[in-house]
């Protein structure tokens, strides 16, 4: 059989068969499964396409597995605190981690903590990457939605704190889920809350696009590939499709059903903690804390397929599979280096002979380009310094270094009178 295309990546809070598990979303065969611990809702990820990450529950750690090698966990990052959610950049270059009311920001190559960011009042609930890793966005029980730019996030000007592109302030309740869509920069944000509410923003203005009021609390929310519909996880266990190509025009309303796209998927017995849309928009993924995983149908909204679990569904998405998952011989191109728990790990003894060079760009680390007449105002207070016995001595090396000096003086005097020359001349000419 040859490998699929998608596959289901689930995890539950008993964690008694396996931690994590991989399954067939057209069979619900078990392909693979990883064991040692469980993992916490919100925080089990893939890392570059070679590791899968997963938060422990209710511990201050991250588990580790090597895609190919699952009958074991290979590794542990210990964190400064307990793990409520985790999300890997998908270029595979950052992880980030939501840490009570804080957002930490590892570099994948060196395992440095680069930033911490503290504009979260309460503890986090959610992190989601942009497709393109240029963005983040954060979601916790302070009611808010913050937007980050990565590159602003990780410039090396350490005057100022990093300060987020948008506050998402419209919710009245802890923020659940969140989804980004497609195009980066350009994307729009679905935000779930326990308000009651499903929000739709535009990453590029920060402007809220449409907010959709249920009858129940919203745990869960995704949007198809061509988001044509928004999916809604309620805590009833129903799943709400919204249409987003309605011709209704009004940005705040109520959902009901209607034929115009608005449906409900029934058949969970509690509420729905995870959603996912396979890449042709065809299945929709469900997790549960019925402690099962479904897959419907979107045309007729029946399930079609039920995973049962052993415990509480904390992770449930469809994935495009990693190229070298079913590969048994193949091993990470780089391992991964041990995760620093301080933003200057030299200074608490960390990472100290890794070897690595770390270069980051900063829109302001740059100083800017010396003028010729401040340069030639430096030199000649350098000059004035010679008096001073201390600075370079006395005699003839002194009337050396003088002599230097005012000859480059000299020199760039003359290049600034040549310039202002040469201008004149350009402002005056005759048209």
């Amino acid at each position: 059989m040859s490998a699929p295309m998608e596959v289901v990546l689930s995890a539950d809070s008993a964690g008694q068969l396996w931690n994590c598990a991989v399954f067939d979303p057209h069979t619900s065969t078990n392909l693979l499964s990883y064991r040692g611990g469980n993992t916490s809702a919100r925080s089990l990820t893939i890392l570059n396409g070679e590791y899968i990450l997963g938060a422990q529950l209710g511990k201050n750690f991250i588990n580790v597995w090597e895609i190919q090698r699952k009958d074991q966990l290979q590794q542990k990052i210990v964190c400064p605190g307990i793990v409520t959610c985790l999300t890997a950049s998908p270029n595979g270059l950052y992880v980030l981690a939501g840490i009570a009311e804080a957002i930490y920001l590892w570099e994948v190559s060196t395992g440095n903590l680069l930033v911490i960011l503290n504009r979260h009042y309460q503890d986090l609930s959610c992190l989601r990457f942009t497709d393109d890793s240029s963005h983040f966005v954060s979601g916790g029980k302070d009611n808010l939605a913050l937007v980050w730019n990565l590159a602003s996030v990780v410039q090396l000007d350490s005057s100022h704190d990093p300060e987020p592109r948008h506050v998402f302030s419209r919710h009245s309740l802890p923020i659940t889920d969140i989804h980004c869509g497609l195009m980066g920069p350009q994307a729009r944000v679905a935000t779930a809350s326990l308000d009651q509410t499903v929000k739709l923003w535009e990453i590029s203005s920060g402007e809220m696009l449409l907010s959709v009021l249920f009858d129940v609390s919203i745990m869960s929310v995704t949007l198809d590939p061509c988001e044509y519909f928004a999916y809604c996880g309620g805590s009833n266990g129903s799943i709400f499709q919204v249409s987003l190509c309605s011709t209704a025009l009004s940005r705040d309303k109520t959902f009901q059903s209607d034929s115009e796209g608005n449906q409900v998927f029934k058949g969970h017995r509690n509420l729905v903690t995870c959603l996912s849309v396979s890449m042709d928009g065809t299945l929709l993924l469900s997790g549960s804390h019925d402690e099962t995983v479904r897959m419907w149908d979107v045309q007729s909204k029946q399930c079609i397929r039920c995973i049962n679990h052993k415990g509480q569904v904390t992770n449930a998405a469809i994935i495009p599979a990693p190229a070298n998952m079913f590969l048994p011989d193949s091993r990470p191109a780089v391992p991964l280096p041990r995760f620093s728990r301080h933003l200057n790990p030299s200074e608490q003894g960390e990472g100290a002979g890794t070897g690595g060079v770390c270069l980051r760009l900063g829109t302001s680390c740059q100083d800017p380009e010396e003028t010729y007449l401040e340069k030639a105002e430096r030199l000649h207070s350098l000059m004035c310094a010679v008096t001073d016995k201390s600075v370079f001595g006395d005699g003839e090396n002194t009337k050396v270094r003088v002599s230097e000096l005012e000859e480059e003086v000299r020199t760039l005097k003359k290049i600034n009178k040549d310039l202002y020359e040469f201008s004149t001349q350009l402002l005056t000419k005759p048209n």
